[in-house]
């Protein structure tokens, strides 16, 4: 098999289950008659840019994020996620703190990043919080309202 008809198949095997290893996606993969070692699915994932988020009960899984890492996200997109994903957006002078559930932030910061939202200098993603920095114009007050209408806040 092709790497692109593998990595459609990982990702279809990660949408429909909570898969917490490698070890367990290559065991899925070879359920669904795709042979694939341990190495290639990390590069797989690692290409795919998927991420690892927590889910209700505290376990990580893997997840592909709706938005292709060489594109913009659409806005509907970019408001879905971060409607999933952000809890609360606070500002002070050109910096935003984005609160996100633990081990969610990552997937926050690099949407944000790849959507070019205007004002986003850029994001500094830990484990539930994220830090946007915005550019003096329009400001962070600006940005964070931006940011905050998105998520549904």
């Amino acid at each position: 098999m092709a790497k692109p008809q593998r990595q459609h198949k990982i990702q279809r095997l990660l949408a429909d289950h909570a898969v917490t290893n490698q070890a367990e996606l290559v065991e899925l993969l070879a359920a669904n008659g795709v042979i694939a070692t341990q190495a290639t699915v990390s590069r797989d994932l690692d290409e795919m840019g998927v991420v690892k988020v927590r889910i209700p009960g505290g376990a990580t899984v893997y997840a592909v994020p709706e938005i292709g890492r060489d594109r913009h996200p659409p806005e509907d997109g970019l408001r879905r996620l971060l409607g999933d994903w952000v809890l609360d957006v606070a500002h002070s002078a050109n910096l935003i703190i984005l609160r996100t559930p633990p081990g969610s932030a990552h997937v926050v910061g690099s949407a944000l990043d790849r959507a070019e939202l205007e004002g986003v200098l850029g994001t500094v993603a830990g484990d539930d919080t994220v830090l946007v920095v915005a550019r003096e114009r329009p400001g962070g007050a600006a940005v964070a309202r931006r940011i905050a209408a998105l998520a549904g806040l």
